[in-house]
């Protein structure tokens, strides 16, 4: 179960790993996890291919998305976010923030599709995120499309989960009981307008992603970065055929920092030049606690703790967690539908 150092460690570009592998000849799986041990340990950020989802599916979501965007602003906002508690619906570019600053960026949020709560005095806050979708009146395919793509990358995500807990010597269904039955399934379509539009280079500011991992599919146009522990930010480039996958908080908390949630920001494009993704994000269900796994021994040695940032604390009670992540993100849904909570956020 040794940590071994691999070509990811040179810092000159992310990894590319094949999932059929996970399922191959079990020398074939067991070379596979290694290596995945490997990239947890020192990046947590790489290509994924072998995924299995059908290319006419991503064509047609990148193709879907677009026709979405180049709707007119005012169709668009009639399903503007602020009118959703639950954080669902489209944002203008710079409307969400990280880190306090403006992201130039447009998107359409969706995520499980569900009924919203019945909310009681005691209810936790959390729970009014669960609720509908806005989906756009003029566009009506782009429901069904979405929520086929959600289903694929809910299954991608998973799998990845059970290799990881592989790679950590663990059962491939450790993780289940923190998900199941219904895991957090956010997708957002993006746009990043060029820089003769955003105000700022900032497309999205450096963060850490909030989740287990997430299933990143970018366009043609460059601009995402990951950020190494010491410093060094690699670009990340599409790549035809692949998806990004990076590790997240709770992935994090769960291994006391063996496998560690990188920072990572995005670039907006130059001048003249519009940047599409789709990126999907598997969590937890709210209504879970976030144990620490026991590592083997050689792999306990390696943990590195949690990372602290004081202006972002993370919880380990994952509504808590995604409640304050919502909050700090979208300050006008703050105020509009949680103004008992606005000022705290």
């Amino acid at each position: 179960m040794t940590v071994h150092t691999t070509p990811a460690e040179t810092h000159s570009s992310l990894p590319t790993l094949d999932l059929s592998r996970f399922n191959a000849s079990p020398a074939e799986k067991q070379a596979f996890v290694a290596e995945l041990r490997s990239v947890l340990y020192h990046h947590g950020f790489f290509y994924l291919t072998g995924h299995g989802v059908d290319p006419k599916l991503i064509e047609d979501v990148v193709g879907t998305a677009k026709r979405f965007f180049a709707l007119p602003l005012e169709e668009k906002l009639k399903i503007e976010m602020v009118k959703s508690p639950h954080f669902r619906g489209y944002n203008r570019a710079g409307q969400e923030r990280t880190r306090g600053e403006q992201d130039w960026r447009e998107q359409l949020d969706i995520n499980t599709e569900d009924k919203p709560a019945e909310i009681g005095p005691d209810t936790p806050a959390w729970r009014r995120l669960q609720g509908p979708n806005q989906w756009p009146e003029a566009l009506p395919e782009l429901k069904p499309l979405l929520l086929a793509y959600q289903a694929e990358v809910t299954r991608i995500g998973i799998d990845i989960l059970k290799a990881i807990a592989a790679a950590l010597d663990q059962s491939e269904t450790v993780f289940s009981n923190i998900y199941q039955p219904q895991p957090s399934q956010l997708l957002k379509i993006i746009r990043y307008p060029g820089r003769d539009v955003a105000e700022t280079d900032q497309g999205v500011g450096a963060h850490k992603d909030g989740g287990f991992v997430t299933v990143l599919l970018q366009d043609t146009t460059p601009g995402l970065r990951v950020r190494t522990e010491d410093g060094v930010w690699i670009n990340a480039p599409p790549v035809p055929g692949t998806f990004v996958i990076n590790t997240g908080e709770l992935l994090e908390l769960a291994t006391n920092g063996f496998v560690r949630a990188d920072v990572h920001d995005v670039i907006a494009p130059p001048a003249g030049v519009e940047r599409f993704s789709v990126a999907f994000f598997l969590g937890s269900r709210p209504d879970a606690t976030i144990p620490v796994i026991e590592l083997p021994d050689d792999l306990k040695r390696s943990e590195r703790g949690i990372s602290v940032d004081p202006l972002n604390a993370i919880f380990r009670e994952v509504g808590q967690n995604q409640l304050k992540s919502r909050l700090r993100s979208h300050p006008d849904v703050a105020r509009a539908h949680y103004p008992d909570l606005a000022a705290s956020s």
